[in-house]
C-alpha cells in the first residue's frame, strides 16, 4: 500500500495546506490516506469502486452524446459522455470492414467525434467548420468508412473542450491477416486527466497568469543552493537569462495536479484498475493517452516492455523500462509476467505534480508495490534552443516585453544529431519548394533554420536559435534515467517500422514550421501566426513533403496531422515508421515526410488543448 509520504512527495506541505479545498491530487491522496487506515482491505473497496472499459464490437455503432453528474474528487461535476461512461466505450473493429457509426448529440450545444488517427474520407474526419459543420443538439450524424488499418486509436470531441471534459474512448482494429504480434491476452489502459474545474475557467486563468497552475517555482533558499553549487557570477548570469525572457525553468507543464486527478480507464488513484494475467503469459496493453493537457511517462517496476506498436502501426520490437507518451499518441507493449504478482502500471505526469496507475496481478487479492515519483525536473539551456556558450555571453535571442536581444551573429549550434547544409528556399508561411538540396528521405532535413519575419513582435517571446535535434531526446526529466535508475527509456530514434517503407520517393520540397508563442501571455501560434489569421497549407495531391517543425517555445507540443501519415524520420530509410501524432520537445527539431494521398481539407495542430486555438492549420491537399 503506498504510503502519505509517497503520496505527497511531489508537493509541498505548505502548499497543501494552503490550497487544500481545489488540490485534486492532493485529495486523491488524503483519500488514498483514509483508505489505508480503513479497517478492511483496501482491496475489497477498490474492487467495489474501480471498473472496466465497456467494449462494443462489430459494424454498426450507437453513440449518444449526453451530460451526466460524476464524482472523480469527492465533489459532484457536469461531464459530457458518450454512452453514459468516462471512457467512452472501447470500439472493436475488423480491418477490411465498413463501419457505421449513428452519433445523437444530446447536449446543448453543437458537438463532434474525430476518429483519431483514421485513415478516412475527408468529411468523416469529425472536425467542425473543416470536415462538416458538426452534429447540432438533438441530431444524430452517421459516419461511414471503410476501415483500411489495423492497430490501437481512439476517438474525441473536437469541439470546444467536450474533450476535457469526458469525450472520449479507445478504438482497437484487428488485422485482416495474422496479427504480427502474438499475445494471450491483451488490455486498452487510456491514461487522462479530469479537472472540477469548467476548462473555460481553466482556460481564463491561464490567460490571466500562465503559471496559475505552477506551484514549484523558485524559491530564495532554492538559488542559495545554486550560488553554493554554481558560484555566484554563473548562477547570476543564469538568473538574467531566465528574467530578461521572463521564463521559468519550472515550467513543464500548463495545468498541472494542482487541478487535475489522472485517470486510469476511467479510474482515480484511489480507486486503481486491476488486469489478470496467468503467470508466462504474453499480455499486450495498449496505452493510449486520452489526456488534454498531461503528458505521461510510463514504467511498470519488474517487468520489461517490449513496444511493438506506435500509433497503432507496427514497429520493429525494442524492449524498454519506460516511455514518455504524449497527448494523443498510443504506444502497444507486450510484457511477460513469469511469476505470480501484482505488477503497477504507473503513469506519472511530466511535471511530477500527480500519476495514475493500474495493476497487472495475478490475484485480484494482491496489490502492488507504488514506486515514488521521480524528481520533478528542470529546464536547462538546451530546452530553449540555445547553446550553453551563448548563454554564457549573454547572447540568446530571446524577447521580452520590454526586452530584446538579437545579435545574430552570436548564434552557435548545439552539434544536432543530422546537420544539414543552408536551405536556399521561397518561403511562403513556412513553405519551401523547388529546393535541391533537401536531405535524404528518412534522414532528416539539411536545411538550416530560418525565422520569419512573422515570428518577431510582442506575440512571440522566444524563437531557438541552435535547436537540437530532438529523435534522441528522450525529453525533458527522462534523459539520465539509465545512469541514476538502470531503466532504458524509449525515444523516438528507437522507432523503426516492422514493414519496408511503402513511398521511397525523395521529398521534392520542405515545409519548416516554427511552433511559436508568447508563453508570459498565454498566446500560441505556428511561424508567429495565430489560426484565425493565417492561409491554409496546400499541398498537391501525390507529392512527397517533408514538414521541419521547430519547437520556439519551452513546452512540449504533440503535432497531429489528420487525413495522412507523418512519417518519422529515425535515420533508416528503408523501415520509415509512421505516426498520427509527433511530440516536438522543447527547443528542439524534428521532421517526418508526408505522401500527400488525401484529397480534401484536413486538420493539423497542436493536440494540446488549450494550444489548440492559436497553434492550428488547416492543410487542403488539391
Amino acid at each position: 500500500m503506498q504510503t502519505s509520504t509517497q503520496l505527497t512527495a511531489a508537493q509541498s506541505p505548505e502548499q497543501i495546506e494552503a490550497n487544500n479545498s481545489r488540490r485534486r491530487f492532493v485529495m486523491g491522496a488524503a483519500a488514498a490516506m483514509v483508505l489505508s487506515n480503513l479497517p478492511f482491505s483496501r482491496s475489497v473497496l477498490a474492487n467495489s469502486i474501480s471498473k472496466g472499459l465497456t467494449i462494443l464490437s462489430g459494424k454498426v455503432f450507437d453513440l449518444s452524446i449526453d451530460y451526466q453528474t460524476v464524482n472523480f474528487t469527492g465533489n459532484t461535476a457536469r461531464a459530457t459522455v458518450i454512452n453514459q461512461s468516462i471512457p467512452g466505450p472501447v470500439l472493436r473493429w475488423k480491418e477490411g470492414e465498413t463501419v457505421i457509426l449513428r452519433v445523437t448529440n444530446n447536449l446543448d450545444h453543437d458537438s463532434s467525434i474525430h476518429w483519431h488517427g483514421i485513415i478516412l474520407p475527408p468529411n468523416m474526419d469529425g472536425v467542425p467548420e473543416i470536415s462538416y459543420a458538426g452534429i447540432k443538439p438533438g441530431e444524430t450524424f452517421e459516419y461511414q468508412f471503410n476501415v483500411e488499418q489495423s492497430g490501437t486509436y481512439w476517438y474525441h470531441s473536437h469541439s470546444g473542450y467536450q474533450e476535457q471534459t469526458g469525450m472520449y474512448g479507445a478504438i482497437v482494429i484487428d488485422p485482416i491477416d495474422v496479427d504480427p504480434v502474438l499475445y494471450d491476452r491483451e488490455y486498452v489502459v487510456m491514461l487522462s486527466d479530469w479537472s472540477d474545474e469548467d476548462p473555460s475557467t481553466i482556460y481564463a486563468k491561464l490567460k490571466k497568469q500562465s503559471d496559475y497552475y505552477n506551484f514549484r517555482e523558485r524559491t530564495l533558499m532554492d538559488l542559495f543552493d545554486e550560488i553554493g553549487t554554481n558560484g555566484l557570477t554563473n548562477t547570476w548570469s543564469a538568473r538574467s537569462m531566465w528574467n530578461k525572457g521572463r521564463m521559468s525553468d519550472r515550467d513543464i507543464s500548463d495545468v498541472t495536479g494542482y487541478t487535475y486527478t489522472y485517470l486510469f480507464n476511467g479510474n482515480t488513484p484511489e480507486q486503481g484498475w486491476q488486469g489478470l494475467f496467468r503467470k508466462g503469459e504474453r499480455v499486450r496493453l495498449r496505452f493510449i493517452n486520452g489526456a488534454a493537457m498531461t503528458i505521461f511517462d510510463v514504467r511498470i517496476p519488474g517487468l520489461k516492455m517490449m513496444v511493438v506498436a506506435s500509433d497503432g502501426q507496427n514497429i520493429q520490437p525494442i524492449s524498454v523500462d519506460e516511455f514518455r507518451i504524449g497527448v494523443a499518441e498510443t504506444y502497444d507493449v507486450i510484457v511477460e509476467p513469469q511469476v505470480d504478482n501484482a505488477y503497477c502500471i504507473f503513469a506519472q505526469s511530466n511535471d511530477r505534480t500527480g500519476f495514475t496507475y493500474g495493476s497487472l496481478t495475478s490475484d485480484m487479492a494482491l496489490e502492488p508495490t507504488l514506486p515514488d515519483m521521480d524528481p520533478a525536473p528542470v529546464l536547462g539551456h538546451s530546452d530553449m534552443g540555445m547553446a550553453m556558450a551563448e548563454m554564457d555571453n549573454g547572447t540568446m535571442q530571446m524577447d521580452s516585453n520590454k526586452s530584446k536581444l538579437t545579435d545574430h551573429s552570436a548564434m552557435g549550434h548545439d552539434a544536432p544529431d543530422i546537420s544539414t547544409p543552408k536551405m536556399s528556399s521561397d518561403m511562403s508561411d513556412g513553405m519551401s519548394s523547388g529546393s535541391t538540396a533537401l536531405g535524404l528521405a528518412g534522414l532528416g532535413s539539411t536545411s538550416e533554420i530560418l525565422h520569419q519575419s512573422s515570428e518577431f513582435g510582442p506575440h512571440v517571446d522566444m524563437r531557438a536559435q541552435s535547436p537540437k535535434n530532438g529523435l534522441r531526446d528522450p525529453g525533458i526529466g527522462l534523459r539520465e534515467h539509465m545512469s541514476l535508475y538502470q531503466r532504458k527509456v524509449l525515444t523516438y530514434a528507437d522507432i523503426k517500422g516492422l514493414t519496408p517503407t511503402q513511398d521511397k520517393r525523395e521529398p521534392t520540397r520542405e515545409i519548416q514550421l516554427h511552433l511559436t508563442g508568447n508563453m508570459s501571455r498565454y498566446m500560441w501560434s505556428i511561424n508567429g501566426i495565430k489560426f484565425a489569421d493565417a492561409a491554409p497549407l496546400e499541398l498537391k495531391f501525390g507529392e512527397r513533403v517533408r514538414i521541419v517543425l521547430v519547437n520556439d517555445t519551452m513546452m512540449t507540443h504533440p503535432m497531429h496531422l489528420h487525413g495522412m501519415w507523418s512519417e518519422l524520420e529515425t535515420g533508416d530509410p528503408d523501415f520509415i515508421p509512421r505516426k498520427h501524432t509527433v511530440i516536438v520537445q522543447p527547443g528542439s527539431t524534428i521532421s517526418y515526410l508526408v505522401t500527400a494521398d488525401a484529397m480534401g481539407g484536413w486538420a493539423y495542430h497542436c493536440h494540446l488543448l488549450f494550444h489548440m486555438a492559436g497553434m492550428f492549420r488547416k492543410i487542403i491537399v488539391t
